[in-house]
This record gives C-alpha cells, sequence and structure tokens, in this order.
C-alpha cells in the first residue's frame, strides 16, 4: 500500500496525508489524527492502521505496509460485511487513547526550535526593506 494509496475509505482519505499529520502535528495519542478530517471516526476499519502509522511516525521507523491497496480494500469490504450481518465488530476508537511509551523528545513538532530569543524583526534584512522616503503614499 503505498503513500497514495485511500487509508480512511469514509472520508477519502490517503495514507500521505495522514502520515504527513502526524509528523508535522507528533499528537500524543493515535486518537488526535481524527482532527486529520475525521480520520478513524467513521467505519473505524483504519483504526488498527491509524495506530500503526503513529507509531512509526514517532519512533522514526519508515511508514510501510505489506499488503497491496486492493487487499486492503478487500480486506475492508470483508470487514464491513461482518459487521452488517453481526459476525463482527466494529473496531473500538478506544484503542486509540492509549498513550504511546516514547521518551519526550519524538513528540517534538520538526518546526520547533530551541531558541526561544527568535523575534520576527530577525526574518527580515535591511536589504529586503524599501529605502525610507520610497513608500507608497497610502500609508503617509
Amino acid at each position: 500500500m503505498d503513500l497514495d494509496s485511500t487509508l480512511c475509505f469514509c472520508f477519502h482519505l490517503k495514507k500521505r496525508k495522514i502520515v504527513n499529520f502526524v509528523k508535522q502535528t507528533r499528537p500524543r495519542r493515535a486518537s488526535q489524527i481524527s482532527e486529520c478530517f475525521s480520520a478513524g471516526t467513521g467505519c473505524g476499519w483504519c483504526i488498527p492502521f491509524l495506530k500503526k502509522i503513529h507509531l512509526q511516525v514517532l519512533s522514526g521507523e519508515s511508514v510501510e505496509e505489506s499488503m497491496s491497496a486492493q487487499e486492503y480494500e478487500a480486506m475492508r469490504k470483508g470487514y464491513l460485511k461482518g459487521i452488517e450481518s453481526g459476525e463482527g465488530e466494529k473496531n473500538d476508537r478506544s484503542i486509540l487513547s492509549t498513550d504511546v511509551d516514547l521518551p519526550e523528545s519524538a513528540f517534538k513538532k520538526p518546526y520547533e526550535e530551541e531558541d526561544d530569543d527568535w523575534d520576527v524583526s530577525d526574518f527580515f534584512s535591511k536589504r529586503s526593506m524599501p529605502p525610507e522616503g520610497n513608500e507608497p503614499d497610502d500609508l503617509h
């Protein structure tokens, strides 16, 4: 199953979107992945896969899946038939609410800096600012 395969069929979410969301937000619990366009809140099929992606990303592992997109979709259809017939149970979202036993650094967002002295004025250089006296007339 590659990154462009659908992971959450209820909300039409690609695996890439979920992986990028976890990489950027570093949620403490897999249940927080539902903030990414409600992933995992529909039929429940993708819940175990969301938990696996959460753990893989936070532990620094590569995100891989051994099955093809066709196998994944066929398994989902079997899951839904089992729920409809009463032979199977819907995946419980509570499995996503458990804490992950990882060091605190695993939850640090990639854009968080150690330097707290950063100032917005550091972003602009004198060269990028217009010379004095050349401001547009509507700013005076």
